[in-house]
C-alpha cells in the first residue's frame, strides 16, 4: 500500500487546498432557485447549499463543483477549508461554483454524486478527503475531459493498485510536521501531561500522533522535564459518547491538553474539555472559534492548497498525474499563532521552529499503520497507548 507508507515521497512536484472579491455580475441564486435544479438532476444537495454563478455562468451550469464527503462544508474541517479555497478562486474570477453532498458514505454515492456535478456543468471537481481515493479511480477515466482535486489522498482500486490519470491533481500534507509543531509548542509552553486520540488509524492520522509525540518529546529534551502522552484511536471521525467519556477520563486524571485529531472526535474532546476546565488542539483548519479550550491547533493549509490547485487548472498549469505534497517548506502546514492561546511560547519561538523544519534541520521518524509509537526512540516523552 505504497500511499498508506507514512513517509510520503517528496520528491513529487509540489504545487501550491480545504481559499475574496466578487466579481461585479455574481450574484447569490435565491434558495428556491437551488432548491428546484437540485430536484431536477436528483441532486442530494442540502437545502443550505450554496451555489453562486453569474447570470451567463449558470445558464451552462456550475464550472467549478465541491463533492462533500461525510460532513458538510460548515464542518470547520476538510469540506470546509476546500470549499472556501475553492469559493474564493471563483469570486475573484467570476467563475460559478457549486457543492454536492451525496446521500451516502460510500463509493458508488460519491461516484454518482461526481456524475451530477459534471451533468452540472462542472470543469473540475473538488473531492476532499481519503475517502474520495476510489471513486476519482474510477472517475478520472470515465470522465477524462474533467479534471479532478484530491485532497489527502492518491487514487486507488479496491486492490490498491495506483493510478494518477492527467486529469488527476492528488495532494498530501506532510501532517506530521504541523503536528510536530504542536506537540513542541505546548511542552513549551508549560504543559507536560499530553493527551492525543485520533480517530481512525489511517496514515494522515498516524503522522499527526508521530509528529506531535516526537515534538513533545524535543522540547521536553530542551527543557529538561518528563512528559506523560496518553495516546487512542478511536476508530471513527464520530463525535461519540465513548470518545467524551475516554477523554473526561484522562483529564480526571491529570491530563492537561488533548490533541483531538480525528474529525468531529475533536467536539468529544473538546465537550470534556469545558466540563473539566482543560485544553485541547485542535486539527487541520483553526478551530479556535470552536471552543475557548482550544489553545491551537494543527494545521493543513487546506484552502490555500485547493485555491492553487484551481488556479493552476485556469492559468493552464494543472500539475496532473502526480501527487503535490504541502509542507512547511512551502507553507503548508503551521500553526495559527494570531488566534493560539499560550502564554509563553511566542512568534518568534514559533517563527525559528518552523525556519527548522522548513529547512530540513529537524527531521521526523514516521510510521506505518502497522507499527505504534512504541517504535520510537524517545528521551524524555513516555506513551501510554490506550487500546
Amino acid at each position: 500500500m505504497k500511499s498508506k507508507i507514512l513517509s510520503v515521497a517528496l520528491c513529487v512536484s509540489m504545487v501550491a487546498a480545504m481559499l475574496m472579491g466578487c466579481g461585479s455580475s455574481a450574484e447569490q441564486a435565491p434558495a428556491a432557485e437551488t432548491e428546484n435544479a437540485a430536484a431536477e438532476t436528483e441532486s442530494v444537495e442540502t437545502e443550505e447549499a450554496k451555489t453562486t454563478a453569474s447570470d451567463a455562468n449558470a445558464e451552462g451550469g456550475y464550472e467549478l463543483a465541491l463533492v462533500t464527503d461525510l460532513g458538510t462544508i460548515d464542518d470547520k474541517s476538510f469540506n470546509q477549508g476546500a470549499w472556501e479555497g475553492m469559493e474564493k478562486y471563483a469570486k475573484e474570477n467570476n467563475i460559478s461554483y457549486k457543492y454536492y453532498q451525496p446521500q451516502e458514505g460510500t463509493t458508488d454515492s460519491y461516484i454518482e454524486t461526481i456524475g451530477l456535478a459534471i451533468e452540472g456543468g462542472a470543469k473540475l471537481v473538488v473531492c476532499p478527503g481519503f475517502l474520495f481515493e476510489e471513486p476519482v479511480f474510477t472517475v478520472q477515466d470515465q470522465y477524462p475531459d474533467v479534471h479532478f482535486i484530491l485532497l489527502d489522498g492518491e487514487p486507488h482500486d479496491a486492490d490498491y493498485n495506483y493510478k494518477t490519470g492527467e486529469n488527476v491533481m492528488p495532494i498530501l500534507f506532510q501532517e506530521d510536521q504541523a503536528g510536530y509543531l504542536a506537540g513542541y509548542a505546548v511542552v513549551k509552553d508549560g504543559y507536560t501531561k499530553l493527551g492525543f486520540m485520533g480517530g481512525m488509524a489511517v496514515p494522515a492520522v498516524i503522522r499527526y500522533g508521530y509528529g506531535f509525540v516526537q515534538g513533545a518529546d524535543a522540547a521536553a529534551q530542551e527543557m529538561g522535564v518528563d512528559v506523560e502522552i496518553m495516546y487512542n484511536y478511536t476508530g471513527a471521525f464520530a463525535a461519540t459518547p465513548e470518545a467524551q467519556a475516554m477523554a473526561a477520563s484522562w483529564y480526571q486524571n491529570g491530563t492537561e491538553v488533548i490533541f483531538g485529531c480525528g474529525g468531529a472526535v475533536g467536539n468529544s474532546v473538546m465537550a470534556a474539555a469545558e466540563e473539566a476546565g482543560a485544553k485541547v488542539i485542535g486539527v487541520d483548519v483553526d478551530q479556535s472559534s470552536e471552543s475557548d479550550t482550544v489553545i491551537t491547533s494543527a494545521m493543513k493549509q487546506l484552502s490555500v492548497s485547493v485555491y492553487e490547485g484551481v488556479k493552476a487548472f485556469y492559468d493552464g498549469s494543472f500539475p496532473g498525474g502526480a501527487t503535490s505534497v504541502f509542507t512547511a517548506e512551502n507553507d503548508g502546514v503551521g500553526l495559527p499563532m494570531e488566534t493560539s492561546k499560550f502564554e509563553t511560547f511566542g512568534q518568534a519561538d514559533y517563527d525559528a521552529l518552523y525556519a527548522k523544519l522548513s529547512s530540513g534541520e529537524i527531521t521526523i521518524e514516521n510510521g506505518t499503520e502497522d507499527s505504534t509509537t512504541a517504535d520510537l526512540t524517545l528521551a524524555k516523552a513516555a506513551v501510554s497507548f490506550v487500546e
